[in-house]
Formats: C-alpha cells, sequence, structure tokens
C-alpha cells in the first residue's frame, strides 16, 4: 500500500467495443491519486443482450480527389488595329468601313491615330491606283463610238486640237488614240469639248453630203482594175468558151458512139506506160535542179538551176543547146508557151524573164516583194502567172510585161499555180495548206479547198476540165472533183513530200508525181 500511496497507480481497463460504433476498440485510462482511497474496481454487470448490428462500411474510393486547376495568366491585350484612310465617292476621307462607326460613342479610335507610311508601300498604291484608273479607261473607251472611216478620224482629231497623226502612226493605231483621247475627256467632265466637235462633224456632214460620197468613192473596198485587166477578162472568157465548147463536143461524141470505150483507152494507155523505161541521164548542173518543162513539139527541154541559169537541151539526145543567163538568185521554175517556143522562168530574185530559145531576153516582169515560187503560162499564151512568198500570186501580160492582176487570198505564202485546160479558172495552192480556185472572168475566188494538214507544193488540172490534183508536204495526193466540190481520193503517194505532180496532158488518164523520197509515180 506504502508503495502504492508513494506512486500513483494508473490502471488501464478495456472498455467493450460492442458499444462503440468505431471497429477500433477505445482504450480510457484512469488516473488515482495518492489522496483518495483506491477502490476496487467492480466491472458492471452487462445484462445480456443481442449482439449489436454493426452497418456496413463502404469501401474507400481509391480514385484521387479532383485537382483544382491552377489560375490561367491574364490574356494579352491586342493592340488597336490601325485602318488606312478610304476615298470615298464625293471627295471624303473614311476611316472605318461604315458610317456606323464614326457616330458611336467612346474613346478616340484608332483611325484618328496619325501612322506614316513607307515609300514603297506610297508607290505600290500609286501603281494599283494607275492600273485601276488604266482599266477604267479601256472599260469606258470600249462603249464610245468611233469612226472606222481613217479620214473621218483625222477631221475628229482635228476638231479635239490634237495632231492628225504621228510619225510611223497607222489607221488603227490613230483610231485607238482617238479612243482613248474621247475616253478621257469623258472622264474629266469635257463633254463639252466633245459634244462640239460631234457637232462640227453633224454639220460638215449635213453640208456637204455629196462631198462625203465623192469621198467615199476615191477609197473602195475592192481594188479597182485598169482597163487592161478589163480587156484581159473579155479576152479571157471569150477563149474558154470556144475551148469549152469543144470540150464538151468531145465528150457527147465519146458518149454516143458505141465503138469508143472510156475503159478500153485507159486500159491502153496503162500499158503503155508500164513499158516506160529509163532512156538516158544526163548532168543538168552543178547545183541541183529546181524545174523542167517540154515544148510543145517535145524536141526541147528546159531545166532551171539552184545556180540561177536555165539551159535549153534537144530531144532525144539530150544535148545542150543554150543556156539562159540573168538571174541573179537562184532559178526556182522554168516552163514553155503552149502556143510558141518562148520559155518563162522564176527565181528568187523577185523577178520573171521571158527568154527565146536561143538565150536572148524578150522581157522581165517585176514587182512581187519576195521570192518567186512557181510559173505558168495560160493556154492561149498571151498571160503568165507567177507565184511569190509574199502571200500573192500575179498574172502578167506576156507582150507588154504589164501586171494585170495582184491577187491575193492566202495566209501564207503562195507556191503553186496552175491554169484550167478551157483557161477560165486559176487555181493556187500554198504553204497555208489551202488550195483556192479563181474565175478569171470575174476575179473571185469560187472555190476553196481544205484536206492536207501541211503545205501544198504541187498542183495539177485535169484535162476533162473537172477533175483537180494536189500534192504537198503530208505525203499524199488528193484528186477533187470541181462539181461536187470535194476529195474523191486521197493518195498516200510517197514516204516524203511531193513536190510536184501532172496529169497526162492529151486524156488526163494517168497523172505523175515526184518526191523527196526519190521516186517518180
Amino acid at each position: 500500500m506504502a508503495a502504492e500511496e508513494e506512486n500513483p497507480v494508473s490502471t488501464s481497463l478495456p472498455v467493450s467495443s460492442a458499444a462503440v460504433p468505431d471497429s477500433q476498440a477505445l482504450i480510457s485510462t484512469i488516473e488515482v491519486t495518492p489522496s483518495q482511497p483506491v477502490q476496487p474496481i467492480i466491472p458492471p454487470v452487462i445484462p445480456p443482450m443481442v449482439s449489436a448490428v454493426v452497418p456496413p462500411i463502404a469501401p474507400i474510393s481509391t480514385i484521387p480527389p479532383p485537382q483544382v486547376p491552377a489560375p490561367l495568366a491574364p490574356l494579352p491585350v491586342r493592340p488597336p488595329v490601325f485602318k488606312p484612310p478610304v476615298p470615298a465617292q464625293n471627295g471624303e476621307v473614311r476611316t472605318s468601313d461604315s458610317e456606323s462607326d464614326r457616330d458611336e460613342p467612346g474613346p478616340t479610335r484608332a483611325s484618328a491615330v496619325e501612322y506614316e507610311i513607307s515609300e514603297e508601300s506610297r508607290q505600290v498604291r500609286e501603281r494599283q491606283e494607275k492600273a485601276k484608273q488604266d482599266l477604267l479607261m479601256k472599260r469606258r473607251a470600249a462603249v464610245l463610238a468611233v469612226p472606222t472611216n481613217d479620214m473621218a478620224v483625222r477631221a475628229r482629231l482635228r476638231r479635239l486640237g490634237e495632231p492628225i497623226t504621228f510619225f510611223g502612226e497607222r489607221e488603227m493605231e490613230r483610231r485607238d488614240r482617238l479612243r482613248m483621247l474621247m475616253a478621257k475627256l469623258d472622264s474629266e467632265g469635257q463633254l463639252d469639248r466633245l459634244m462640239k466637235a460631234l457637232e462640227e462633224e453633224e454639220a460638215a456632214a449635213t453640208a456637204t453630203g455629196a462631198d462625203v460620197e465623192e469621198e467615199m468613192l476615191q477609197y473602195p473596198f475592192y481594188t479597182e482594175g485598169s482597163k487592161a485587166l478589163l480587156d484581159a477578162r473579155v479576152d479571157i472568157a471569150k477563149y474558154s468558151i470556144a475551148k469549152a465548147a469543144k470540150r464538151l463536143q468531145q465528150a457527147q461524141r465519146r458518149r454516143d458512139n458505141p465503138d469508143e470505150s472510156i475503159d478500153e483507152e485507159i486500159d491502153y494507155a496503162l500499158k503503155k506506160v508500164e513499158s516506160l523505161y529509163l532512156d538516158c541521164t544526163e548532168s543538168g548542173d552543178d547545183r541541183p535542179l529546181s524545174g523542167c518543162s517540154y515544148s510543145r513539139d517535145g524536141n526541147l527541154l528546159a531545166t532551171s538551176s539552184l545556180s540561177g541559169v536555165v539551159k535549153i537541151w534537144s530531144m532525144p539526145g539530150l544535148q545542150k543547146f543554150s543556156a539562159l543567163k540573168g538571174h541573179t538568185e537562184r532559178a526556182t521554175d522554168v516552163t514553155f508557151s503552149p502556143v510558141s517556143n518562148h520559155v518563162a522562168t522564176s527565181s528568187a530574185d523577185r523577178t520573171a524573164r521571158l527568154w527565146n530559145t536561143d538565150g536572148s531576153l524578150l522581157n522581165t516582169f517585176q514587182g512581187h516583194l519576195d521570192r518567186l515560187a512557181r510559173i505558168a503560162f495560160h493556154p492561149s499564151g498571151k498571160y503568165l502567172g507567177t507565184t511569190s512568198f509574199d502571200k500573192t500570186w500575179r498574172l502578167w501580160d506576156v507582150d507588154t510585161g504589164v501586171e494585170l492582176l495582184l491577187q491575193e487570198g492566202h495566209s501564207r505564202s503562195v507556191y503553186g499555180i496552175a491554169f484550167h485546160p478551157d483557161g477560165s479558172l486559176a487555181a493556187s495552192c500554198g504553204l497555208d495548206a489551202l488550195t483556192r480556185v479563181w474565175d478569171l472572168r470575174t476575179g473571185r475566188s469560187i472555190l476553196a479547198l481544205e484536206g492536207h494538214v501541211k503545205p501544198v507544193l504541187g498542183i495539177s488540172f485535169s484535162p476533162n476540165g473537172y477533175h483537180l490534183a494536189t500534192g504537198g508536204e503530208d505525203n499524199t495526193c488528193r484528186i477533187w472533183d470541181l462539181r461536187k466540190r470535194k476529195s474523191l481520193y486521197v493518195i498516200p503517194a510517197h514516204s516524203n513530200l511531193i513536190s510536184q505532180l501532172k496529169f497526162e496532158p492529151q486524156e488526163g488518164y494517168f497523172l505523175v508525181t515526184g518526191s523527196y523520197d526519190m521516186t517518180v509515180k
């Protein structure tokens, strides 16, 4: 007891965990001091009772609690956008896209802030503004009515106080200048000046109506022919009527005569052609030959060369008869007259010449602006046709040397020419892959034959009067029917370009073609 009185005694009493809601047992500690006697602790009597029901405990979640995000940094302040002043239609300067922005109350907007534009930006804006003004000027000029007659254009320029022409200025350039000038006056508001000029023109036109008609007659849309051309057309018409009548009579006689068979004649002609053989060979010149032609009786042969010399050979022995020297450039073609032994030659020196067989020069035909290609006699022998790289072909009077006709119609150089056996038509072909048929009695182009895909170099009329053969760089030969106005046959004749072709001159039963593949068929 003494020991117990000197030292406090701590007694731990267990407490039943059944009465405590928690699953762990709680321990209560009671301290006893020496001043108080220690009494025995009698455990309370717990009446028998039913064991307490402990409610189920929810399982502890393993999901971590949501984390609160850290506060975001403050957003940067957007600087004000400066908009350049926009010129309005009425001359005012606007700094915003709408008029309502100007009326909104509030602090001063960024449009009022002054800023500096770089020199490069200023130049870019000036160029853009100039391009815009030019575009508007062209649009305005496109709807203006400008006279097409060059004399009227000059008169209006004079009334507007502008130079009527500049050095080297052509008609279309002068008309465009007038159009732009009128558009400029319209855009600058000088309509009174423009209307005054128009009124003066109308007054002048009303006062001098007869003078205007005479002035228009001085500039026709067609080329007025000469008296020599009119006489030539009349002569060609008379000649062609007689030749056509004779040809038709022969055709009718063959049709009505039962003893004549065209098929048998064709077979006979083809058999004679099959018996052809190489008779002789002769070196014509130091340079390549460009053309050849037989005389009407077949006793002479003329050859042209790139050396510019034309030689005459006697047949059948091929003995040199004469040499025709006079061209300063290469000779491009040669042909005999159908009524005499005169020889016509063409050259790259832009001239054609008429020769006698003894070598004497009879006439020179000058007028083409570029080198000549081919030359051909009219069936009457009175006229000569030449083609040139100046995109024209011309008709000449053999006796006088006068140029009767300058005919345009091809978009590129004219190369080949041929005359109808009756003399009424002429056909031309060129580097534009086009063949045209012309009526010599009226001067009109009556037929344009399209089919070749490359330049046409050779052309020939058939003696029957209605077939035409052409050949060119597409290696084909086409047979055209003038009555049907279309191509009848396309002959894949050679493996290279066809340089020349000819119908058999008597009846036209066969055709001969020459090619750069070194063959004649």
